[in-house]
């Protein structure tokens, strides 16, 4: 399966409590900050509810 590179490019500070705990479960914690996921809907997702404040990119 093909994985994404997500990078939280904006402060979830001032966020709803549900945001924030979205972008910690995927696992982000500082701004900049990437992590590999596997493209499976689950984290397309959650991906989607926080799209102002990430960036995805396909990883090879």
């Amino acid at each position: 399966m093909s994985k994404i590179r997500v990078t939280l490019v904006k402060s979830p500070i001032g966020q709803k409590p549900a945001k924030k705990a979205t972008v910690r479960s995927l696992g982000l914690k500082k701004l900049n900050s990437s992590v590999e996921k596997e493209d499976t809907p689950v984290i397309r997702g959650m991906v989607a509810a926080v799209a102002h404040l990430v960036k995805v990119e396909e990883a090879n």
